[in-house]
């Protein structure tokens, strides 16, 4: 499956707008200058923008217009995952020394000022959320989502059973609720975050389960390429999953991308049923299902 034209078009209009926006914005609101200088390197070290993107791909689904007033609070959870990504390489967690083809923040900055870059973006996240032109009513329930999604019970809580769990095999459903939160819940806050911001919930049962599939098939691809990809490829490294619980580890390869085709097809007849049910464009949405290369 190749990326689909719709997604490339998008991704080249507004991939360009979320890195300005990264890359202008972080250094104003950071007082030392070697923070600064290790949360940027992390946070523009490249990567896909896909969070932001579907936030956006909400916005332009439900024709909510997408500018200076929102941009901030949409490129937020940008902030949020690169200070995952930071923490996850940390030498007590993963221990990884590459990332995106780069060292890993920890190795360039040292593991003290890496976890405190990653305190930095997480908290800064939560600013840009309020720091925007958007309603009071928005920022409240932005905070709030994206509090629940990525906090304790959430992304955390999904971290701390991939520590807790490793070297155990868990049973599928386990290793499912892992995955959601682990994941899943991140993809889940973006889509939110446009129906929050566009303040239209019409098709909150649609997309909710557009984007429990789309976080879901998220983590089973990435298992399935720790598996199949070099650390050339991926730009980071691989193999790294043995002791873990993952798809491949649990189910076989085979099956893994059985379960990968079955959560696009979920997601995929989510917006169908979202586009019969509300008359509503779902082509720009269905196209992000091509990052998964199967």
């Amino acid at each position: 499956m190749a990326i689909d034209e719709h997604l490339s078009r998008f991704e080249a209009q507004y991939r360009p707008q979320i890195n300005a926006c990264l890359a202008n914005d972080v250094s104003a609101d950071v007082d030392q200058a070697t923070l600064a200088s290790s949360m940027q390197y992390s946070l523009n070290a490249g990567g896909k923008r896909l969070r932001p993107l579907i936030t956006m791909a909400v916005l332009k689904t439900l024709g909510h217009p997408i500018d200076a007033t929102n941009m901030k609070a949409i490129c937020a959870v940008e902030l949020l995952h690169t200070y995952s990504l930071i923490h996850d390489d940390l030498p007590a967690m993963d221990d990884d020394d590459l990332r995106r083809g780069e060292p890993t923040n920890h190795v360039k900055f040292g593991a003290g000022m890496a976890t405190l870059a990653g305190d930095g973006l997480l908290t800064l996240a939560f600013q840009w959320l309020v720091d925007n032109q958007l309603p009071p009513h928005t920022k409240l329930a932005l905070v709030s989502e994206l509090a629940k999604m990525a906090g304790p019970a959430g992304m955390v809580a999904g971290q701390a059973d991939d520590i807790q769990f490793e070297n155990q095999r868990l049973p599928l459903a386990k290793l499912q609720t892992l995955h959601r939160h682990k994941t899943g819940d991140l993809i889940s806050y973006v889509v939110s975050a446009g129906m929050i911001i566009a303040d239209d919930m019409s098709a909150q049962p649609y997309l909710d389960r557009f984007g429990q599939s789309f976080g879901l098939a998220f983590q089973i691809y990435d298992d399935i390429l720790d598996v199949t990809s070099s650390a050339n490829q991926l730009g980071k490294p691989v193999h790294q999953d043995d002791n873990k619980n993952t798809y491949p580890n649990l189910l076989g390869l085979k099956a893994s991308y059985q379960a990968l085709h079955d959560t696009i097809a979920d997601g995929q007849a989510a917006l169908s049923d979202m586009q019969t049910a509300l008359s509503i464009d779902t082509t720009l949405l269905s196209s992000f299902f091509s990052y998964f290369q199967v």
